[in-house]
């Protein structure tokens, strides 16, 4: 069952990635852009920045550890829950998720 601290040892890998808050939250950013945030809300869970299309796809597949909230509907975001995602998928979608908000230049220097 991975922790924030494994998220933050995942995340750590890939270039430019900084440690902040985000809504007053832990958070993951490249260049100023969150992709990861830690959720003290109710449901809690992991937020991860991903297309639509791999929201629709994760939602579908049927495993509770991926979910949404109505507050993100229609948004590309994932919301994980860490006591039972696998720890290699959610290395994969941190990865998508840096993608997504790393500029060209830093995408490219991987």
């Amino acid at each position: 069952m991975p922790t924030w601290e494994d998220v933050v040892a995942i995340a750590a890998k890939l270039p430019s990635v900084t440690e902040e808050t985000w809504y007053r939250t832990p958070s993951l950013k490249v260049a100023g852009k969150g992709f990861a945030r830690l959720r003290t809300e109710a449901e809690g869970g992991l937020v991860l920045m991903c297309e639509l299309s791999e929201k629709e796809a994760l939602l579908a597949s049927g495993d509770p550890a991926f979910y949404t909230t109505p507050h993100y509907d229609g948004y590309g975001a994932i919301l994980v829950d860490l006591d039972r995602v696998d720890e290699e998928q959610l290395a994969e979608l941190i990865e998508q998720a840096w993608l997504l908000k790393a500029p060209a230049k830093l995408r490219k220097s991987r």
